[in-house]
């Protein structure tokens, strides 16, 4: 495509899957470009698409839900002249069917788009299978890099059997590359990796500066199997994308209690104290752990794009880590990867009064 940059500039660092894959450490997530809360046009997500190839990221994210298919159409229009090597996940479990009877109203899940279709949830093999069908046309290609299980929070019994299965057997005809499931907790995945073959997991919200659960279960079996685990939603939904925490910000889409308001503030003042913005410390955090292998964060427009690759790159001193860890804040992924070790260093931190 004419606006895609003429010389790209070499991708950002990467980490690489068992299957081979290389994810860049920081990779877009495209939520955004099915009109997430509220509508935004093919051209501002082609412009966002080509910033970021620019600034070297070279893994993108979507999905069928994200706005009812067109976060896959615009995705794919966008990466339909690229040079570079790029890496696309998506993902399967809500099979879109065409809905008339709907198509006067808008979609009811969070998406400004005409509810011209609906999501039935299916992990059958057919269901996967007539997924990623429709994913490879949205997206105008032949493969897919990642597939994940996207929530099967309520259909882990389908999702771990026939719907692995037929993961595994794209796979194994290289309509998919790596298989996976991406959820919004840490023990289903957890499960997933210690039951099944995935090669990749996607965690969000779990492995941020201010919840840390996923080090208790999903992160110590991931780095023992050698499986991947992309970070999502390190902003916790917007409370931690500002240098300056704001009191009426969401908190994993809901509005944020004043307890966990307060742990943002002591987190941001301990950035603060170091040099440190803490929108550049959410995204690097989870970095910090081996099993980690890509922080994806959501971006709709170029700007989005320059100042989370900004944030990405910032320098941030040893030290914020040290007293993030010390004041017991936030474990440092580097040092806390196993629930044991997180216990010796909390009675290390702890005072006894005879």
């Amino acid at each position: 495509m004419d606006n895609l940059p003429k010389a790209l500039t070499p991708p950002l660092p990467t980490r690489r899957l068992r299957t081979g894959h290389h994810l860049t450490e920081l990779g877009l997530g495209a939520a955004q470009f099915g009109n997430l809360f509220r509508a935004t046009t093919d051209e501002v997500s082609t412009r966002a698409v080509t910033a970021a190839l620019d600034a070297g990221i070279r893994y993108f994210d979507t999905a069928p839900h994200y706005g009812l298919g067109l976060s896959e159409h615009r995705l794919g229009q966008a990466l339909a002249g690229a040079t570079a090597d790029v890496l696309i996940s998506s993902k399967v479990g809500r099979l879109l069917v065409e809905s008339p009877e709907t198509a006067d109203r808008l979609d009811d899940d969070g998406f400004a788009v005409p509810a011209t279709r609906r999501r039935v949830w299916d992990f059958s093999r057919d269901g996967i299978l007539r997924s990623v069908e429709q994913s490879l046309a949205r997206l105008g290609t032949d493969r897919i890099d990642i597939a994940y299980l996207h929530d099967p929070d309520d259909h882990w019994e389908t999702a771990s059997t026939s719907g692995v299965a037929a993961l595994i057997e794209l796979r194994e005809q290289g309509v998919v590359g790596a298989i996976g499931a991406g959820m919004n907790q840490s023990a289903m995945p957890a499960e997933f990796v210690r039951r099944t073959d995935v090669d990749v997991v996607m965690v969000a919200g779990r492995f941020t500066l201010l919840d840390q659960s996923a080090l208790d279960d999903l992160l110590p079996i991931a780095r023992e199997r050698g499986v991947g685990v992309v970070a999502a939603a390190v902003y916790n939904s917007g409370l931690l994308s500002t240098a300056t925490v704001d009191s009426t910000a969401h908190y994993d889409y809901g509005q944020a209690s004043r307890a966990v308001v307060e742990r943002a503030i002591q987190v941001a003042d301990v950035c603060e104290r170091h040099g440190v913005s803490l929108p550049a410390a959410a995204v690097q955090y989870p970095l910090r752990h081996p099993a980690v292998v890509s922080v994806v964060t959501g971006m709709r427009t170029e700007e989005h794009v320059r100042s989370t690759v900004a944030r990405y790159g910032e320098d941030i001193p040893e030290s914020l880590w040290e007293e993030l860890h010390s004041s017991g804040l936030a474990p440092d992924p580097a040092r806390a990867n196993s629930p044991r070790q997180r216990r010796r260093d909390l009675l290390s931190q702890t005072s006894y009064v005879c």
